[in-house]
């Protein structure tokens, strides 16, 4: 098998704060630095009456996302900047000044310090993975190693915090299901931003547990009881999976082929699912969402594929891969095809 590169060097340099700077007779103007989320306390989405957590209570899910919008703002702007500067389109000091002195101010701030609800715990390892990803593009062009510091001390702060959640305050169910995926993902970049060697391991535990929980058939039980919303979990569930995988491998830690090859079970029962949702539908008994009209499969959900690609090349998904491309993910550091660029397909 060949090595696979990092997608990405981090070096020991970062910026100041936004300006605005020339270069090649183009301005790039930094917009200005959102006010930082320090606390964030919501319910679930879900009623209180629903056991398989799909029946979805229209006001607490907009309370939900009300809370959560001006963190997913601020990752959307990001990532555009941030996959810029990884495309070498226009001044990628000025660029990368801009995104960390952002990052900067936010872990100045101690950004996500004050988690005061459960679901709140359990939903913000995902946007943790997305500054993680928006770190490693930018961070080699930099000016600031003093921001650098700042934002990577936040960064090992708030993981080493989810660490102690998922291990200490998850319910036995949430220790299996998606949201850990999205947690290990962020704890993996984290510990190798960081040099951390027992987060970094603690990742590659935790992903093999969650892609050893698969069945036969690759179908994730904690997935599968979510009703109309199964697929759609499981979709959810492999982004981080595959991509910490891929991770993993390039940092000498590889969990390919675990458990029977259970990734690519896992991988293979979504996608052929994707055909009717009946497999899904005979888990869960209901219809699946992107089936009763509840929902469209959008290209994000499948920008996973980019890694999956470079983990496992396979021609005829390589195709259907391309009838959804562009693939690009905020939480995934944007643009896949820009991310993974390096990664080498293996023998």
């Amino acid at each position: 098998m060949k090595q696979i590169p990092l997608f990405i060097a981090c070096i020991a340099v970062t910026c100041a704060t936004g300006h605005i700077a020339h270069a090649d007779d183009t301005a790039f103007v930094c917009p200005p630095t959102p006010e930082p989320v320090i606390s964030l306390n919501y319910g679930s989405r879900y009623t209180d009456e629903s056991e398989s957590r799909s029946d979805i209570d229209e006001d607490s899910n907009a309370a939900v996302n009300a809370a959560l919008e001006p963190i997913e703002t601020f990752l959307r702007d990001l990532v555009k900047i941030a996959n810029d500067v990884t495309a070498g389109e226009g001044d990628r000091m000025a660029q990368a000044d801009c995104v960390i002195g952002q990052l900067a101010t936010w872990a100045e701030a101690d950004a996500f310090s004050e988690l005061r609800s459960y679901t709140a715990q359990l939903s913000i390892g995902s946007r943790l993975a997305g500054f993680a990803f928006i770190y490693n593009q930018v961070a080699p062009y930099s000016s600031n190693p003093a921001k650098r510091t700042e934002i990577k001390d936040w960064l090992a702060v708030r993981t080493e915090e989810q660490m102690a959640f998922w291990e200490q305050d998850a319910t036995s169910g949430a220790r299996l299901g998606n949201l850990r995926g999205w947690a290990t993902l962020a704890i993996n970049l984290s510990a190798e931003i960081n040099d951390d060697p027992v987060a970094l391991r603690w990742s590659a535990w935790s992903a093999t547990l969650m892609q050893c929980e698969a069945r036969a058939d690759g179908s994730l039980p904690q997935e599968t009881r979510r009703g109309k919303y199964a697929l759609h979990y499981q979709l959810h569930a492999i982004a981080p999976m595959v991509v910490t995988t891929l991770l993993l491998e390039q940092q000498g830690l590889s969990i390919r082929g675990v458990c029977d090859n259970a990734l690519d079970r896992i991988v293979r029962f979504a996608l052929d699912d994707l055909e009717t949702g009946e497999r899904s539908q005979a888990y869960s008994g209901e219809v699946q969402s992107y089936f009763d009209g509840t929902e469209e499969l959008r290209s994000f959900q499948l920008a996973w594929l980019e890694a999956y690609l470079a983990l496992s090349w396979d021609p005829e998904l390589d195709a259907f891969a391309e009838e959804h491309r562009p693939l690009s993910h905020s939480k995934l550091g944007g643009n896949q095809a820009l991310i993974w660029a390096s990664a080498q397909l293996s023998e």
